[in-house]
């Protein structure tokens, strides 16, 4: 393994996976203001995933205020304390740039829906 590798390998962040295009995530990043450092929170869709290794990162769209606004984090930066999916979707396309063109109920995208199994509660035995 080359210097570069090693030196790649030793700054990825594990915790950073679970996620893809048309997930709905929390970006909880650190943001430095003067002298005073506080975490921000960016939630919106995840629109695109680019990259490999270190050089990896991640688009978020979110309406603000009536305005799309996009956001690109590098994706193992120090400067994100943790990735958050609230929600999960059934996308067909890994980039999803056609949101871009669309408002409303028409950008909403489809639920991807996990089983869940149930237990049934145990009997008691006096």
């Amino acid at each position: 393994m080359d210097a570069i590798r090693l030196v790649e390998a030793a700054q990825i962040r594990k915790d950073r996976d679970g996620f893809g295009p048309g997930d709905t995530v929390r970006v909880h990043a650190r943001i430095v203001e003067g002298e005073k450092e506080r975490t921000q929170i960016f939630e919106g869709i995840v629109i695109r995933k680019r990259g490999d290794g270190v050089k990896a990162s991640f688009t978020v769209r979110r309406i603000s205020y009536g305005v799309g606004v996009e956001r690109t984090f590098p994706l193992h930066s120090p400067r994100i304390e943790r990735v958050e999916v609230m929600r999960s979707s059934r996308v067909r396309r890994s980039k999803l740039y056609y949101l871009r063109g669309l408002a409303g109920k028409a950008a909403r995208l489809r639920e991807k829906r996990t089983h869940v199994p149930v237990t049934a509660p145990a009997a008691d035995t006096d």
